[in-house]
């Protein structure tokens, strides 16, 4: 089995941010969003991936991430020339892919739930698809999937009314299959190639697609906010969910959960919670919780809350924030 991860979606919610670099490339808990997707398809056994970039996208990745050297794996790089859906960027993968089976994840999503389900599914349970599934509060903006006994019978694109609230968490396993159904599929009202279409296709053929409803925590990275919450929830992972109090570090107040990278420098800060500070940051007299600090940043005598900021760029406090 192999792996796929598409990360050559604009990231037009999370400008300006995106404008410096893909999304899949901004970091969560200090760490670029693709590395947990590349751990998530390496924990299932899973060594040759491809990711779907834009050309002018290749020379970014290859700093960021490149040939899988780091994790002892293979990554082949695989265009896609515009922004016309999911199901487009799979269909670029076909020679990539071939005739094997393969995992499929969104570059943005940030899942903690166990993708075995998926591949199983494939591998040893013999169904055509398997799609991994979450309750969402705003079904309007996902691909979501109406159920009945047990069986999917259904799957919309960002549905104006809505069927469910299960939307499609941005992982699924496929078997070559999919790309027949890739290849005959036209071009949504979006004007996109939409993945739910190609699902849709398989069903009507008669193919077998299971799915995997998770509880546990995720979400796609696609707006600030989503972004914030995204970090929350890994430092709670990372930093560890006991009540610790706060304590003193040097000239500085620490409220766990934070996590500061060890070439930063801070004075006379209050730092926390849900507080991560990238590298080469310089902060003076600050205060900041709920707040992501991207690297080469300068602060000075600043008062921060649900804010993220970048050496070129920063987003004001969420609504209802102080």
């Amino acid at each position: 089995m192999k792996g796929l991860i598409l990360c050559a979606g604009r990231g037009t919610r999370l400008q300006p941010f995106s404008y410096l670099t893909s999304k899949v490339l901004l970091p969560v808990a200090n760490k670029p969003l693709i590395f947990y997707n590349i751990e998530k398809l390496i924990a299932l056994g899973i060594t040759e991936i491809g990711i779907v970039i834009q050309p002018a996208q290749h020379d970014m990745f290859m700093d960021a991430v490149g040939k899988g050297e780091r994790w002892g794996i293979q990554l082949t790089y695989i265009y896609q020339q515009g922004p016309n859906g999911i199901a487009d960027a799979v269909k670029q993968s076909e020679g990539f892919i071939g005739r094997d089976s393969f995992m499929l994840l969104l570059g943005d999503n940030l899942i903690e739930h166990s993708l075995l389900e998926l591949k199983q599914s494939i591998v040893t349970e013999g169904f055509d698809g398997a799609l991994l599934l979450g309750e969402v509060k705003k079904p309007q903006d996902y691909g979501i999937v109406e159920i009945q006994e047990g069986k999917i019978v259904g799957l919309e694109e960002k549905p104006q009314h809505p069927k469910s609230n299960l939307a499609i968490m941005g992982a699924y396993a496929f078997t070559s299959r999919i790309f027949e159904a890739v290849q005959a599929i036209s071009p949504s009202k979006r004007g996109e190639y939409e993945m739910t279409d190609a699902i849709s296709y398989l069903i009507n053929l008669g193919l077998s697609i299971s799915y995997v409803v998770t509880y546990d925590s995720h979400t796609d990275v696609g707006t600030t906010e989503r972004w914030l919450e995204a970090n929350r929830w890994m430092l709670d992972k990372v930093a560890g969910t006991d009540d610790q109090d706060s304590y003193v570090s040097g000239t500085n107040t620490i409220i766990p959960p934070v996590l500061i990278d060890s070439s930063s420098v801070l004075e006379h800060c209050v730092v926390g919670p849900y507080v991560v500070v990238g590298p080469q940051v310089v902060l003076n007299h600050c205060e900041m919780e709920d707040s992501i600090i991207l690297e080469d940043v300068f602060l000075s005598r600043c008062k921060l809350k649900g804010s993220i900021v970048s050496r070129q760029y920063a987003v004001p406090p969420l609504e209802g924030d102080a």
